[in-house]
């Protein structure tokens, strides 16, 4: 359960645990991960949603100072990706957890369907293109995984992508796909070896929560703009996409670059849930301004006075 304490500003909620380790949230490694294990409706504590708003405001204040630093650091990046299935609230929990993040030290790519170009080349090209620099938070709202989850349930999207050897989908064996995560796992070891703080969050919807949410679409004009009919028939492939997420985060969770299986049934606890484990993360990075020599302080005292001497 929460636990409080008044400041003489404010209520500030706790959690017992860190969410970062949790191990209904967190896989380190996929040996004995089985996605079925985690519930879409697990609260990690979290009883209201007067809660969870409390915890969401706490982690922005929190990101907006850490961001600051790590823009002013300049030695680490931080990529955030996020992977779900339709109405699990990918855009509105990325909108709700970076709310008043600087800009100008944040960014959001958001992958669709492949260009020409991206398809000339290798299927990690787009994404190593779209990489934050050092001192910046960085989001794929979709991203690399795609290419081991929705390629999976439709092999015929890969044949387009001219890889040789590749000539019908009956060249695309179990081995095709665990070499496809063999080539995500190295890649993403190489980045964190390289300052990239990698955080992997599957945002865990139930069917029947999805259902409802599709229901709502349907129901609601003004909710009406965000249905398609295309939904269905990737929801008609809910077993396929399943597997497909098992055997992509079983073959890369590592401690380098975790998964979190965030339950998004309660979409209120989901971006709480998110938020602190973002926050707790940059927090343990032990980010600082950097200090200044003695050069640079002369240089201020020297500027100082060149300031209050004008005229």
């Amino acid at each position: 359960m929460p636990f409080f304490y008044f400041s003489p500003s404010e209520l500030i909620l706790f959690l017992p645990v860190h969410l970062s380790n949790n191990p209904k949230l967190q896989v380190t490694n996929g040996d004995s991960f089985n996605l079925s294990d985690f519930s879409t409706h697990y609260n990690a504590g979290i009883t209201s949603e007067e809660e969870a708003s409390k915890i969401l405001k706490k982690a922005n204040r929190k990101l907006n100072k850490l961001q600051q630093k790590l823009y002013a650091s300049d030695n680490h990046s931080v990529l955030c990706i996020f992977q779900a299935m339709d109405a699990a609230g990918k855009d509105s929990t990325i909108s709700n957890v970076f709310t008043g993040v600087n800009p100008a030290g944040f960014q959001v790519t958001s992958f669709k369907a492949p260009s020409k170009k991206e398809l000339d080349h290798d299927f990690l090209w787009r994404c190593n293109d779209a990489l934050p620099a050092r001192g910046i938070i960085g989001v794929f709202n979709r991203s690399h995984y795609e290419e081991v989850l929705v390629c999976k349930v439709h092999p015929g999207y890969v044949l387009g992508q001219k890889i040789p050897t590749i000539n019908s989908e009956s060249d695309l064996d179990e081995n095709f796909w665990n070499e496809r995560c063999k080539s995500i796992a190295n890649w993403e070891n190489h980045l964190v070896k390289n300052g990239t703080i990698i955080l992997k969050f599957f945002l865990n919807v139930g069917k029947d929560e999805q259902k409802g949410r599709f229901l709502s679409r349907i129901a609601e004009e003004k909710k009406n703009w965000k249905f398609n009919f295309g939904d269905m028939r990737e929801r008609a492939l809910w077993p396929k996409y399943m597997s497909a997420y098992q055997d992509a985060i079983q073959q890369t969770a590592s401690e380098q670059a975790p998964w979190f299986i965030i339950p998004a049934d309660n979409k209120p606890v989901m971006r709480a849930i998110v938020a602190q484990i973002i926050a707790e993360k940059l927090e343990s990075l032990g980010l600082e301004y950097p200090t200044v020599g003695q050069k640079e302080i002369a240089e201020m005292a020297e500027a100082k006075k060149i300031l209050e001497n004008e005229s």
